[in-house]
């Protein structure tokens, strides 16, 4: 390998390449260590210089790895006579195609999370009027944010509204509708808090419920007392049957009894 007496003579320090084509000395030293790119000179005193044929080969690797090709195949672009370099670069333009539809799914999956967050529901107007019915208020998930936007139930529950379409919550609002009927009926039937049969109305409610978030039985019996004390979630349940939403929530405490939970002093948790 020729010699030169100093920098300037025919060539450029690893550092002056280093800022001229912005990649780190490291990767230089790595690239010579491995054989893709070795500078052509060295000072007397050992240093590397990079000519204007190293440099030319440098911009080349640097645009190639940029692109997205390996070090090796690389080389073996730059090297090997033989390379079908189109080729090559066709099946890198594939990969980067893909990886940009991959982008795309994910940017849009991401704006999902984001409406999901701050909508809780989505859904337009009409859908929600024809899943849920004429009695549903589309101002009711705006509200719900407004008060529980701040806690793990909303962002639970907003994690599972991004994944879900109208198709979605059509099972679950059959799956609510079908509980609500069962209630009624086994309130008719004469079913005593704290019955077999009526704590499998309280276990399927958390199983209803759980397509919200996850529902423990301390915070199933504070819902119990809302549903009793909510004007609106009172109407609701009065609306099925006269008194059920009092009922509902007294098979909820007694099936927490079961459980050694007391629902006087229950809190959401």
């Amino acid at each position: 390998m020729p010699d030169a007496t100093d920098a300037d003579a025919d060539g450029l320090t690893v550092g002056q390449v280093s800022k001229r084509l912005g990649v780190t000395v490291r990767a230089l030293h790595h690239w010579d260590e491995i054989g893709l790119a070795r500078p052509s000179l060295r000072t007397a005193a050992g240093y590397r210089l990079y000519t204007a044929g190293d440099l030319e080969r440098l911009h080349r690797i640097v645009i190639y790895r940029e692109i997205g090709l390996g070090l090796d195949r690389i080389q073996s672009v730059l090297d090997d006579s033989t390379a079908d370099v189109p080729g090559a670069l066709r099946a890198q333009r594939t990969q980067v195609a893909e990886r940009i539809d991959r982008l795309q799914r994910l940017s849009a999956g991401l704006d999902r999370m984001i409406d999901a967050h701050e909508r809780g529901l989505l859904l337009t107007v009409e859908q929600q009027a024809t899943i849920f019915g004429p009695q549903w208020n589309p101002d009711w998930p705006a509200r719900a944010r407004q008060r529980y936007g701040d806690t793990t139930q909303w962002r639970q529950y907003a994690e599972r509204s991004a994944s879900r379409g109208p198709e979605d919550w059509q099972d679950i609002a059959d799956a609510v509708a079908g509980l609500d009927r069962a209630l009624g009926d086994a309130m008719d039937a004469g079913v005593t808090p704290g019955s077999p049969e009526a704590n499998d109305l309280v276990e399927r409610h958390r199983e209803v419920f759980a397509s919200y978030f996850p529902l423990t039985r301390q915070m199933q019996v504070c819902l119990g007392r809302m549903f009793e004390g909510d004007p609106a979630y009172s109407a609701h349940y009065d609306g099925i049957r006269a008194g059920l939403a009092t009922w509902f929530r007294r098979i909820i405490d007694a099936s927490a009894r079961a459980h050694d939970i007391d629902p006087d002093t229950a809190t959401w948790q």
